[in-house]
């Protein structure tokens, strides 16, 4: 994984994780990869592994087991999706549409690119 500059390392983690589960190839339910194991396999701290893990079990996106580990939520999928979809609507797509009203791009020019998707 080729970690940025610009954003934490364990938010880019939490990233991560979450596209695994969105895509499928982690399945809610499923017993994850120990902080050791992901740790070892991103090459970083597992305390960077370790929040990340917190924060995502903070949002009820993972769960943690006690002396068994880490297991994905059973509403993971929806719970990201929403929480994506929320972030999306109130801080990505009001800069969007204020960069297309600056360029003068019509209601009718954005409707027709998002009909065409």
């Amino acid at each position: 994984m080729n970690f940025r500059d610009e954003k934490a390392i364990y938010l880019q983690i939490e990233e991560y994780v979450c596209e695994q589960i969105l895509s499928g190839r982690w399945i809610e339910g499923e017993k994850m990869c120990s902080v050791r194991e992901l740790a070892s396999s991103l090459e970083v701290n597992p305390n960077t592994v370790m929040r990340a893990y917190t924060e995502l079990s903070d949002k009820q996106v993972i769960e943690n087991k006690r002396g068994i580990g880490f297991f994905i939520a059973a509403d993971a999928t929806a719970v990201i999706r929403e929480s994506h979809r929320q972030e999306f609507l109130h801080q990505e797509l009001p800069l969007l549409l204020k960069k297309a009203k600056l360029l003068q791009i019509s209601e009718e020019e954005i409707i027709s690119i998002y009909q065409s998707l």
